[in-house]
């Protein structure tokens, strides 16, 4: 009886160890989960910010050059405006594409602390 009540009784902790480790395995996901979200959306908020006053100022360069050109010759100054924002709007394309190739990979500490207990437990990566 000694056999089966020992038997158990480390069963019920071996149970409380891994119910243990699911959980803060879980609470780990939940914040780094938070801490993404948060990260894009103040990404986002910043990227409209961004686009809205370049596109202010880019509007009242633009205004002004023409009006300073508009007596010499008006139409070469709106074609090298809009050349230099096609050109400025590639470069902030490739840089975008760049900068979202290396985002941080989700869940990253996560993923090493399953890989830790996996190791620990003795059921390696093959």
């Amino acid at each position: 009886m000694s056999e089966t009540g020992g038997l158990f009784a480390s069963l019920k902790r071996m149970l409380g160890t891994m119910l243990g480790i699911v959980s803060t395995r879980v609470e780990l996901l939940a914040n780094e989960w938070q801490e993404e979200r948060l990260r894009l959306m103040r990404m986002f908020v910043l990227a409209l910010l961004t686009v809205f006053f370049v596109c202010m100022g880019a509007v009242l360069l633009a205004i002004f050059v023409v009006v300073v050109f508009w007596h010499d010759n008006p139409l070469l100054a709106i074609s090298a405006l809009a050349l230099t924002f096609f050109a400025v709007s590639v470069f902030c394309a490739l840089s975008l594409q760049r900068l979202l190739r290396q985002r941080p990979v989700l869940f990253s500490a996560s993923l090493a602390e399953l890989h830790k207990d996996r190791q620990a437990l003795g059921v390696g990566d093959e």
